[in-house]
């Protein structure tokens, strides 16, 4: 078999989009100033800033003044979950999430605990999908969070925020509801009026931005406690002088993405329902895991029985293909995923898993290529197991 090289990790990272490279390259070389400055040239980096501002929220249908420009998805979360619980810890300190939440909630979560918050974390059915009758149950009159993913980026599964947020705001119409839209970002729509949420995390280097940049909105009245200080930038809400060329080229990968959410999503459901169905086809006693239909187009992920899923990536990685098991913020770990966990999966079925993730720029041959390929890999592995 011809070996390709096949980049199959788009949770975990994106190549820029076209054009986005050139979207920074000003801000790079020519209009290198600090946009706090008073004089002329700083002035206008300072509009041109807060253009990209209006852009973004623009594309999220929010007002510019509510978008907090970060240094990643990661740093976007920590502050919506500790910036909101530290401001409103007056009003009660129980915050509410899910089992199978990113480790930057996750931990968010652990370390205010340690600080004497209670918090939830709400089960999930086999299919990864939130129980919201143990959200109803869960909320009291301490709440002052709740914090669920719209879709989770290891097994791809949407969450029913819309229902959810319905459920919060009935119980308590002010408690904020926050959403880690990180996953989902370019293939599914992301309105935040729609969705009826508080405050949203983005990051720009999963949606063909560069690292570097993420972004939280927040709906106006939200109470939200700076976490980094040493500056007024952000109107307060988070220090440090704005990496302007990496937030240009999120705002270009942004506007690229979201308003080609339909057509994008359409590409990668039609190449990720190939990749499954010549996966279960060719390679037995295999599972796919996260919701048969309401889930991301783009991750596929599988648990094969008999399989050691680090043992599985260094083989692929031999052959070409770029792959994941489990979140990619863990894959360094050796504890099975989370996820997986809280969905009820086996351990020794969750320790053989691999998640797949299509971009843009796979294609037809790419898929089969690995269809190809894993029959051969796993059934190796199978045998040196027995």
């Amino acid at each position: 078999m011809e070996r390709r090289r096949v980049y199959l990790d788009h949770t975990a990272t994106t190549p820029l989009a076209p054009g986005v490279l050139d979207a920074m390259e000003p801000y790079l070389t020519e209009r290198w100033l600090s946009p706090a400055g008073l004089y002329r040239g700083a002035r206008a980096l300072r509009r041109e800033l807060e253009d990209a501002r209006r852009r973004v929220a623009q594309l999220l249908g929010a007002e510019a003044n509510d978008v907090v420009f970060t240094s990643s998805g990661t740093e976007s979360i920590s502050l919506a979950i500790r910036g909101v619980a530290l401001a409103s810890q007056h009003r009660g300190q129980h915050i509410i999430t899910t089992q199978i939440e990113h480790r930057a909630v996750l931990d968010s979560a652990k370390q205010l605990e340690k600080q004497g918050w209670r918090v939830s974390y709400l089960p999930v059915d086999s299919a990864g999908v939130v129980d919201l009758a143990a959200l109803e149950s869960a909320l009291d009159a301490e709440t002052t969070l709740v914090s669920i993913m719209l879709a989770n980026n290891e097994v791809g599964s949407l969450q029913p925020i819309q229902e959810a947020v319905r459920i919060v705001k009935a119980h308590g119409p002010a408690i904020p509801v926050h959403v880690d839209a990180v996953a989902a970002g370019g293939f599914v729509p992301i309105e935040v009026q729609r969705l009826g949420i508080d405050l949203l995390s983005l990051s720009s280097h999963k949606v063909g931005g560069p690292k570097g940049a993420g972004l939280l909105w927040m709906r106006r009245g939200v109470l939200l406690q700076a976490q980094i200080l040493g500056g007024d930038q952000e109107r307060g809400r988070r220090a440090g002088t704005e990496d302007v060329p990496a937030v240009m080229g999120m705002a270009r990968a942004l506007e690229l993405a979201l308003p080609t959410t339909e057509e994008r999503g359409e590409a990668m459901r039609r190449l990720c329902t190939r990749l499954v169905d010549g996966v279960r086809e060719s390679v037995p006693r295999t599972v796919v895991t996260g919701h048969p239909t309401e889930r991301l187009p783009h991750i596929a992920s599988f648990c094969f029985e008999g399989v050691d899923g680090e043992a599985l990536l260094l083989q692929l990685d031999v052959q070409g293909v770029a792959a994941a098991s489990g979140s990619a913020c863990t894959s360094a770990t050796l504890e099975p995923s989370h996820v997986l966990r809280a969905m009820g999966v086996p351990p020794a079925l969750a320790e053989g898993n691999l998640r797949l993730s299509l971009g843009v720029e796979n294609s037809d041959e790419d898929v089969d290529y690995v269809v190809r390929l894993l029959p051969g890999v796993i059934e190796r592995m199978r045998q040196l197991r027995k």
